[in-house]
């Protein structure tokens, strides 16, 4: 399927690695032109250096005032206007609630809500005046449900409910929001593959249990998914939570 991506801007927020990095190869795959984000600055010039695409990389941290709008400038300045942007940067702090202060909360909510609407909110205004937008964010099924830390579940349901504030707002001007809530994903140096390592039992006995599929999800997975929403295939999904999990989740919508 030609997903009709080829020249748009993308913006692709904790694009170095894992998900992200993901995200991007199958946006640059499909034409997209790229803005990397992170704060590893190392690790994004190796990111960019796989892409056969127009690619600039930005190392930031989202949480600084002045984050989102270096993004922003840095990506008009040398790639023009922007079509796409893919919000994926998380936290997951603390623990329940013995283990969750009010600081872990507000920085869960400042990573996982704060800077997504920052983002969303500088680039949306030409987005609305060209008549075409995607926004995507990196939500969970522990934003849908029951399960992740404490901080991470109360930010990530925030952020679900963001998108589709969001997406009710700028459905007009043929803009779309939408959230992927990915399940268990394994990549290399992911929170996941970390517990495999440090505990390959236990890890085998959380498949059998809990993932349905028996394997946990791939990076890759999750970027399929969101280049369809970023397309002009998808102009109808709007306000959506779309699951990639194997069916882990149990929650009925």
């Amino acid at each position: 399927m030609n997903l009709g991506l080829a020249g748009r801007v993308a913006i692709v927020t904790g694009g170095s690695r894992g998900i992200g990095r993901a995200i991007a190869e199958v946006l640059a795959e499909e034409g997209c032109r790229l803005c990397l984000v992170a704060r590893d600055e190392e690790g994004l010039r190796q990111a960019a250096s796989g892409f056969g695409t127009d690619v600039i990389t930005v190392a930031v941290d989202l949480t600084t005032p002045d984050g989102p709008d270096r993004i922003v400038e840095a990506t008009r300045a040398q790639l023009g206007g922007i079509d796409i942007l893919v919000n994926n940067t998380g936290a997951s702090l603390g623990g329940g609630l013995d283990d969750t202060d009010a600081e872990t909360l507000e920085a869960s909510f400042r990573v996982n809500v704060e800077a997504p609407f920052l983002l969303s909110k500088l680039v949306l205004p030409a987005m609305r005046e060209t008549g075409f937008g995607r926004i995507v964010m990196l939500a969970s099924i522990y934003g849908r449900e029951a399960g992740g830390k404490l901080a991470y579940n109360v930010t990530k349901a925030s952020e679900t409910s963001l998108v589709k504030a969001l997406a009710r707002e700028v459905a007009a001007y043929g803009v779309t929001v939408n959230s992927v809530a990915p399940g268990s994903i394994r990549y290399p140096g992911g929170s996941w593959d970390r517990r495999v390592q440090a505990d390959p039992e236990g890890m085998r006995r959380f498949v059998e249990q809990e993932l349905p599929v028996r394997r946990f999800g791939q990076s890759r997975e999750v970027a399929n998914v969101v280049a369809f929403l970023c397309s002009e295939q998808a102009s109808l999904v709007n306000g959506a939570s779309v699951v990639v999990d194997g069916g882990q989740g149990r929650s009925n919508i």
